[in-house]
């Protein structure tokens, strides 16, 4: 563990809170001391109010923001005062907590202060820095774990037993505190928990945490607690994974995002005795409000598994309940014996944060056997914060979820023009998306968690299969497939037309269509309502002279369309075809292009760009939105569909 503390940039910031800034991204920089929202710091400082007062005020994380990114309004201003008045109370529960450490801000627009905003305030330090470093609660959730502690730190931290956060723990810590001369302390370990470090200099305090760190993972290498992992292959099928998707979809009773894991230690503690050390507990009981307790363990029968996992659930609530409500009991994270692990979210970000979490506590797991065994908290302890108000009203802040959220849409054509206009607005709309091009510049329009492009040649079976595989991977399954991907050949009257552009039509504009429905359709079968949006062209319905090769395979890409609606019907596949015309801002429509098209037409450039019925311009976007409309709750109870998007072409009316 090294220090990341640099003078020059620490120059920059001349504020009590700039430098709380600072050494807080410092600490987030690295996921094995915070993950995702985990930690907190903060600064005890004053501020001027409305009187001309100075006030004694402590910053301290505020609610949702994630030490990695967060900005001086991501700290939240408590008056000092309240907070050590509130230590003092005998009890208080967490709705008043939160209340009242709401009240006790200067700037009511501010975040909610962090649960252990009471904590930091009686911690007599300027600067305090509270991490969830893997390697120490490694030691802390082994056997024997406080002795270890013990034997590595000796008395320069104060060990706290676990205890709910929040004002219980800050409580604890108030009570154990009264006779300890606070600077003869390096630190406070929390049981279970996680990491404090305190300093009335900003660097001191972080630099405290990252010597701390050092030696827990210096003591974890002197133990034999390291792994040394080999090569390692996942041998699972993809309709396998398509299939647990859609079960797990099943029990949740939304679409779900399933990300495989199949790194070289995701496969290794796969093939551990995954019953024992991974049926006891997260690494700490902030992850199970992402994880769960324990994932679900799946093997050949995974419907016989899951179902039991769901069961076993139900027993866990019904051991710890005492007014509560079950929540959904669907695994948020499974075991693939064998062949690693899946992490199942509403959404590719919930999912990835699952997987982010599931790789460090793998880690730690794998280290924790062999420095005598793995212990987590016990049910009852973890079921208590998986159930806490505070945390289950964090979840219910989210509001209503996007129209796609938790569907994964696979679009062709997506570099450009319509197709990349498509692609962007699905994403928008809460769709994980695999966005194929031939354009290799595909790979960085869309590289994002949830966005991923691939370069792909639709007239390859090898390349779509490829494509196919990358999205069961990244995300579970396929509900969405947008059939866009054509091109335009050269205008050439049939006694003319080449061999070579009647074939590269053919190709291109109808059999690669047949090619991606051949390798989607098994896995669109097992979707979450699933459809096919075929773009195709006004030129089906009303063809003109020189556009024979364009036009007859618009033909059969449409008559192709129809037949797949009739052959996926049944398994509630949906496939509606638009026909777009006219629509003007793709690559290939330039200004030049535009202006000698109106010209050729007597037409100002205006005038060509709306030479329809309604006198309108039709955009990449107008017809995206159609896209939209035909995967989505407008046309669910329709298929075999065929809607032009052309602002109303005489000769098709």
């Amino acid at each position: 563990m090294k220090s990341l503390w640099n003078d020059l940039e620490a120059q920059e910031f001349k504020t009590d809170l700039d430098l709380r800034v600072y050494t807080s991204r410092l600490l987030g920089r690295d996921p094995s001391l915070v993950l995702h929202g985990g930690g907190n710091t903060s600064v005890k400082s004053t501020a001027i109010n409305l009187f001309g007062e100075s006030e004694d005020i402590l910053y301290v994380k505020g609610s949702g923001w994630d030490l990695a990114t967060i900005e001086a309004e991501g700290f939240a201003p408590v008056k000092m005062d309240m907070l050590l008045k509130m230590a003092e109370l005998k009890e208080l529960n967490d709705p008043d907590m939160v209340k009242y450490q709401r009240l006790a801000m200067t700037n009511p627009s501010a975040p909610n202060p962090s649960v252990e905003a009471i904590l930091h305030a009686i911690i007599p330090f300027k600067f305090v820095d509270h991490t969830h470093t893997d390697a120490v609660v490694t030691i802390t959730n082994t056997e024997g774990g406080e002795d270890k502690i013990k034997e590595l730190y000796g008395d320069k931290v104060l060990i706290i037993p676990y205890i709910m956060p929040g004002f219980v723990l800050a409580k604890l810590i108030y009570d154990m505190t009264r006779d300890v001369n606070w600077s003869e302390l390096e630190g406070l370990v929390l049981m279970n928990h996680g990491l404090f470090t305190f300093n009335d200099d900003a660097k001191k305090s972080y630099e405290k945490t990252i010597e701390l760190v050092d030696k827990a993972e210096k003591y974890l290498e002197s133990k034999g607690a390291n792994l040394h992992v080999e090569k390692e292959e996942s041998h699972v099928e993809l309709l396998e994974l398509a299939k647990i998707r859609r079960e797990v979809s099943n029990i949740k009773g939304k679409a779900t995002i399933s990300i495989l894991n199949d790194s070289d230690e995701a496969i290794y503690f796969s093939k551990q005795d995954i019953e024992k050390i991974s049926t006891q507990g997260p690494l700490t009981p902030d992850h199970v409000i992402r994880t769960k307790r324990i994932p679900a363990i799946l093997g050949v029968d995974f419907e016989v598994d899951l179902e039991k996992y769901v069961q076993d659930y139900k027993q866990y609530f019904g051991d710890n309940k005492t007014n509560e409500t079950l929540l959904n009991p669907a695994p948020n994270f499974a075991i693939l014996k064998n062949n690693g692990t899946l992490s199942f979210g509403a959404n590719a970000k919930e999912a990835n944060i699952i997987k982010d979490i599931n790789d460090h506590t793998f880690e730690a797991i794998l280290k924790a056997e062999k420095l005598g065994g793995y212990k987590a908290l016990s049910a009852a302890n973890i079921f208590e914060v998986e159930y806490w108000s505070l945390e289950q009203a964090k979840l219910k802040k989210g509001g209503s979820a996007p129209e796609f959220n938790g569907q994964v849409a696979l679009v062709t054509g997506a570099a450009s023009g319509i197709g990349l206009a498509i692609a962007k607005m699905l994403n928008a709309r809460g769709a994980a998306v695999i966005a194929l091009d031939i354009n290799p510049d595909i790979e960085t329009i869309f590289a994002k968690s949830d966005a991923i492009g691939v370069k792909c040649d639709l007239t390859c079976s090898d390349d779509i299969q490829n494509a196919v595989s990358i999205a069961i991977k990244s995300f579970g399954g396929i509900d969405i497939v947008v059939s866009n991907a054509g091109i335009f050949t050269p205008s050439e009257n049939l006694d003319m037309l080449s061999d070579e552009n009647w074939q590269r039509s053919m190709d291109i504009n109808l059999t690669s269509h047949q090619k991606l429905i051949k390798e989607t359709a098994p896995f669109l079968k097992l979707g979450v309502d699933a459809s096919i949006v075929m773009v195709a062209s006004k030129n089906f319905p009303a063809p003109g002279k020189g556009a024979a090769a364009y036009s007859v395979a618009k033909a059969g890409q449409t008559q192709l369309a129809r037949i797949a609606a009739l052959e996926l019907g049944e398994y509630g596949v949906r496939v509606n075809t638009l026909h777009p015309h006219a629509v003007f801002d793709t690559a290939i429509w330039t200004d030049e292009v535009l202006e000698n098209r109106a010209k050729a037409y007597g037409m100002s450039v205006e005038e060509y760009k709306t030479n329809n019925v309604l006198k309108t311009e039709i955009k990449s976007d107008n017809v995206a939105e159609l896209v939209c409309a035909m995967a989505g709750k407008p046309f669910s109870k329709t298929t075999g569909s065929q809607v032009a998007i052309d602002g109303g072409s005489d000769r098709i009316i």
